[in-house]
C-alpha cells in the first residue's frame, strides 16, 4: 500500500472518529493529509468507499489487538472469555480511545440500505460471533445467547464512553459480564 494512501486513510480515520463522518468533508481530509482531491480519488473513488475502508481497517486493527492480547495472556478458552472485558476495559480507558467505528457509523448512517450501515451491522455481527466462538471454546451451553448479552454490554459501555469519557460504564459492564460468564451453564 502506498505511503500517501496510508496517510489519507489514517487522516480520515482520525477525523471521522473525532469530528464525525458526515461533518468531515473531503476538503478537510485532503488539507489535513497534505494532498489533493485528485490524489484522494485516485485511491478511493468516493467518500463512501473511503468510509468503508476506514471502518474495515479500524475493525481489523481492533480485532487483531484483542486477539493478540487474549492469545498472549490467556492460557485456555475459559481464561479468554473471562479476560475479554479486562482487555476491552484497557482499550476503552486508554488515552488513545476515540470510540468504535461501527457504532458511530451506524448512528450517522441509520438507513439499513446504506452500505456504511450494512458494514457497521456486519462488523457488530462479526464481533458477536467472535464472542460466541470464545464461549463455545469454553464449553458454554448457549454460546450465542451469552455472546449477545456480552456484545450488548460491550456496545452500550463503548457508546457511554464515547459520549462521556470516564463515565465508569465499562467498569460496570465488566462486573455485569463477569456475572453472566460465571453464571453461564457449561456442557
Amino acid at each position: 500500500m502506498s505511503i500517501l494512501r496510508e496517510k489519507i486513510l489514517a487522516t480520515a480515520t482520525t477525523l471521522f472518529q473525532t469530528q464525525g463522518i458526515n461533518s468531515t468533508g473531503v476538503d478537510t481530509i485532503v488539507e489535513v493529509a497534505g494532498t489533493t482531491k485528485m490524489t484522494l480519488y485516485k485511491y478511493f473513488r468516493s467518500k463512501e468507499l473511503l468510509i468503508l475502508e476506514v471502518l474495515t481497517h479500524s475493525h481489523q486493527d481492533f480485532q487483531k489487538w484483542l486477539n493478540d492480547k487474549l492469545n498472549s495472556q490467556a492460557k485456555n478458552p475459559s481464561d479468554k472469555i473471562q479476560k475479554l472485558f479486562d482487555f476491552i476495559e484497557e482499550w476503552v480507558t486508554s488515552p488513545d480511545f476515540i470510540g468504535m467505528g461501527f457504532i458511530k457509523a451506524s448512528a450517522e448512517f441509520p438507513n439499513e440500505d446504506n452500505p456504511v450501515h450494512q458494514l457497521s451491522s456486519e462488523q457488530s455481527r462479526q464481533f458477536r460471533q467472535y464472542i460466541s466462538s470464545l464461549a463455545s471454546e469454553a464449553n458454554v451451553q448457549d454460546a450465542d445467547g451469552l455472546a449477545l448479552q456480552l456484545s450488548l454490554l460491550f456496545e452500550g459501555a463503548v457508546q457511554a464512553e464515547q459520549m462521556k469519557r470516564g463515565s465508569g460504564a465499562m467498569t460496570y459492564a465488566k462486573k455485569a459480564a463477569k456475572i453472566l460468564i460465571d453464571g453461564a451453564p457449561t456442557k
